[in-house]
């Protein structure tokens, strides 16, 4: 018995195979891998930029602070001076930020002053303590940085 060549065509022409379906897809989930991959190292670029721009904002509204009030905050009255007077000083001209910052990872940023990681000691220090949020370790972020 022989098939009309027409009817066999219509039928191969008109859907996909299994495997070849399964190719597709696999195709797609490499390249959404492969974009998800590249993305990550992206965020932590980003992220590392986000946190040197903070530091120079807290800087700056430090700076401010030390020229009204005469000294920076201790480690004790730490960042929020910036926000609300602080007991003890005559000359608090703020509030130097709005609201409190916090890093990309959701905390506090570090400040101590007198420092302990700033060459020069007059300045203090302020920092991230990074993705961890352990102190001491490679990913802190820190004003430090630029200094060595």
């Amino acid at each position: 018995m022989r098939t009309n060549p027409t009817t066999r065509n219509r039928r191969a022409a008109g859907a996909f195979t299994l495997i070849e379906i399964m190719l597709v897809l696999a195709i797609i989930a490499l390249l959404v891998g492969a974009g998800i991959y590249k993305l990550s190292g992206v965020m932590r670029t980003g992220e590392k930029t986000r946190v040197k721009t903070d530091l120079q904002a807290l800087e700056t509204a430090l700076l401010n602070y030390k020229i009204a009030a005469g000294s920076f905050p201790t480690t004790e009255q730490g960042l929020a001076s910036l926000i609300t007077k602080p007991g003890g000083v005559r000359s608090w001209e703020g509030p130097y930020l709005k609201s409190e910052m916090r890093d990309p990872w959701g905390h506090e940023y570090g400040y101590r002053f007198p420092p302990t990681r700033q060459s020069d000691k007059s300045s203090p220090d302020i920092f991230s303590k990074g993705p961890d949020q352990q102190e001491g370790t490679d990913d802190d972020i820190g004003n430090w940085e630029d200094a060595s």
